[in-house]
């Protein structure tokens, strides 16, 4: 049985870790004492007693968390952004590719990716990778969240909301979004996009969404190729190409709350085109992915606890 600690497990993203692991049989739940859970001392023996420890941390709690670790077996599972752009560090996102897997499956270190860069990264890596999207396209991304994302200051600002919380509110607007450098660097365009992302007064669900024109692409793809890009790597239980994705007319970015999945489609023509990922900010944002992530380092079926 393989010992799991989760540092910061009283935050969003940790509780619904937790969550996804308690009825586990194969693992066992190291726990402090809530007098100890932010005891450094407390928390490096626990990094290192764990097979397995996830971080649940801000950046620089992270980084520190990693430091505390002393010893060559503990697999550090780290949900902040402080590694992600990392090239030691694996990149918790298998479904990209073969060697995404592998390198996940065989690391140390594994980076979760972010709750809005899933989305776009979803949606622009096999188009680059296919060549069929320009590298130096100038790419724009619109993404609206739950307010969960915001994690416990801002849950609690909306579940007492009044005036302004009961409307949609796009923020990022520096363009500056700590995402950025995660969604440039592991897809491999040269611009980051024009990034546009909004909250709104629900729980918890994503929906990203970038749109392309025709002179974004390269000679002779069309959107068809891009369907056929998304039908060949997206294909399991997890992340799905879906070719009925709408309600009526709208997309739901609360479809999936509460799940682990993702899905990926398509709309518009070959002129303007819509590229769309939705999935669950807490879910295959955030703590499905990490899971997701623990499950191919034990050798687990990718989909053991979670939710789909």
């Amino acid at each position: 049985m393989k010992k799991v600690f989760i540092d910061g497990s009283a935050g969003t993203t940790g509780l619904r870790i937790a969550e996804r692991l308690e009825n586990r049989k194969d693992i066992e739940l190291i726990k402090l004492t809530e007098e100890n859970r932010k005891d450094i001392n407390a928390r490096k023996e626990a990094i290192n007693k764990a097979d397995i420890a996830f971080l649940c941390l801000p950046d620089a709690a992270a980084i520190e968390a990693v430091s505390l670790c002393d010893n060559d077996n503990t697999v550090i599972i780290d949900t902040s952004t402080a590694h992600r752009t990392n090239p030691l560090w694996a990149y918790g996102f298998p479904e990209l590719s073969a060697e995404f897997e592998e390198k996940i499956k065989n690391s140390k270190r594994i980076a979760n990716p972010g709750c809005h860069a899933s989305g776009f990264i979803s949606l622009i890596y096999p188009l680059i990778e296919k060549g069929i999207l320009k590298t130096d396209a100038l790419l724009s991304c619109f993404s609206l969240t739950g307010y969960s994302g915001g994690g416990k200051k801002m849950i609690a600002e909306y579940e007492e909301a009044e005036n302004l919380l009961l409307y949609p509110r796009q923020y990022g607007l520096s363009q500056s979004h700590k995402h950025l450098p995660e969604m440039t660097a592991i897809t491999g365009i040269e611009n980051a996009p024009a990034f546009i992302p909004v909250v709104d007064d629900f729980y918890s669900g994503m929906e990203v969404t970038v749109p392309i024109f025709k002179s974004m692409l390269n000679d002779g793809f069309g959107i068809e190729d891009i369907k056929n890009a998304y039908k060949q790597k997206y294909n399991g239980n997890i992340v799905k190409f879906v070719e009925e994705f709408d309600e009526s007319g709208f997309v739901s970015a609360g479809k999936l709350a509460n799940k682990d999945s993702m899905e990926i489609a398509v709309s518009g023509n070959d002129d303007r085109i819509l590229l769309i990922s939705r999935y669950d900010n807490l879910g295959k944002g955030a703590s499905g992915a990490a899971v997701e992530c623990m499950n191919i380092v034990l050798g687990a079926d990718k989909t053991e606890g979670l939710e789909l």
